[in-house]
């Protein structure tokens, strides 16, 4: 039960405009950190010179689909990993362009960190703003600023100063209290990976330091515990004939034998008596461990339970209130019914009403519009079939979080976040 230490994972995504070299940046990242390998080297240098191209191109790198390549704009969230002697990343490059919002919304989802680019000849554009409206509505952590492109503004102080303070301003605005702002050119490896010699003025840290040293772990200890179920193990053998165990993800906080618990949303309480983790038994557990429990007394505990410190447990509700991201093609609209999956938990819902919809340009609010379709971010009220252990989204990422899914096939239909008070802040 440590905090961050230099070997740990980062998830980060990247976002912007199209055309602002979010896919160029990655690839710098990944070349000049030495994490390609020579044949990806090769191909990609193949490919640039059937296009024409004499220096490789090296968004080709995460642009791999063949519409991507042919348009020169990301479509799909492209996930990378890679490594340095610090740490190691797991990246989401996310489109750019507007039709595409709601793959930026998969991709910074998990993320803890997101750098959003700017093309330092336009500044601060309606997608970056909407972008970055995204990144704050998910409440990913940390956010960066990369004004791209300096190269192609005379590597001017006053022109990278002007945009760090448009942005930062408009990033307040949105609830998120610190921003980094790094002047970069991804095409020439300017403050990506190497100190840049055209910008002495910056005294900051190249993007691959800020990424190395992001400080993103936090004490598990000061969180409060969840455990979703997802699995009974009922060996009935001659040798564990009335072994019953719980088994998991500690979504978050930390599980020691001897707590006082409560299986919800039955609301039975027990006390933990045992605690297995990779086969061996522990006095305690933390999030994200996967453990298997044991408690006291003989419940019944099924897949999509959620076992909590009684004295800090949620109140289970039918009814939702919460914002949430449409990411599907078919509209959601008031009396539609859904299945709901939070955690291993998955039920029968029904949409009773959509207050509101967030128009991202300018913050503001649509009252009543009846529907949400692709890329739109609202408010909606659910009625559950079953009682549900939501925790805001503002608490916790993990539980706080869910999906709609279509039941006649299976696609997901929506993201939400659990509690509205996040979006009304918006409009502030």
């Amino acid at each position: 039960m440590t905090t961050v230490t230099e070997t740990s994972l980062l998830r980060f995504a990247t976002a912007g405009s199209v055309d602002d070299g979010k896919s160029t940046l990655v690839g710098r990242l990944l070349h000049d950190s030495k994490s390609v390998l020579a044949d990806q080297l090769e191909a990609v240098a193949h490919a640039s010179r059937n296009r024409g191209q004499e220096a490789p191109d090296l968004a080709l790198l995460t642009d791999g689909l063949r519409a991507e390549r042919e348009q020169g704009i990301t479509i799909d969230v492209a996930y990378r990993y890679f490594a340095t002697p610090r740490r190691r990343f797991i990246l989401a490059d996310t489109p750019g362009h507007v039709q595409y919002t709601r793959n930026m919304v998969t991709g910074a989802s998990t993320a803890q960190l997101a750098i959003v680019l700017v093309d330092a000849r336009n500044g601060v554009v309606e997608q970056t703003r909407r972008h970055a409206a995204v990144a704050a509505l998910l409440r990913v952590p940390h956010l960066v600023l990369a004004v791209n492109k300096m190269d192609l503004v005379g590597y001017t102080e006053n022109t990278f100063a002007a945009i760090a303070d448009q942005f930062t301003a408009y990033a307040a605005s949105l609830g998120i209290p610190d921003v980094t702002a790094i002047p970069i050119s991804a095409l020439a490896g300017d403050n990506v990976v190497e100190a840049s010699s055209h910008m002495e003025w910056y005294g900051g840290p190249t993007v691959l330091e800020h990424l190395e040293g992001a400080q993103v772990a936090t004490d598990p200890a000061a969180e409060t515990a969840r455990f979703p179920v997802q699995y009974v193990i009922r060996p009935q053998t001659p040798a564990h004939p009335d072994y019953r165990g719980y088994a998991g993800q500690i979504a978050s906080g930390v599980l020691t034998v001897g707590d006082e618990v409560t299986v919800l949303p039955s609301g039975r309480t027990s006390t933990i008596t045992g605690i297995d983790a990779l086969g061996e038994a522990v006095d305690e557990a933390w999030a994200p461990q996967s453990v298997t429990v044991s408690l006291a007394d003989d419940l019944d505990v099924s897949r999509g339970d959620l076992i909590a410190p009684t004295t800090t447990a949620p109140v289970p509700t039918q009814d939702v209130q919460a914002t949430v991201c449409h990411v599907a093609d078919k509209p959601l609209r008031v009396g539609d019914r859904v299945l709901l999956k939070h955690t291993t938990r998955t039920m029968k819902a029904i949409v009773k009403d959509i207050p509101s919809r967030l128009t991202l340009d300018d913050l503001s609010h649509h009252p009543h519009p009846g529907e949400l379709t692709a890329n739109d971010i609202g408010e909606v009220t659910l009625r559950t079939a079953e009682p549900l252990a939501l925790d805001p989204y503002g608490h916790s990422r993990r539980t706080g979080s869910f999906l709609l899914i279509d039941p006649t096939d299976g696609t997901t239909l929506t993201a939400g976040m659990a509690g509205t008070a996040f979006a009304a802040s918006l409009t502030r």
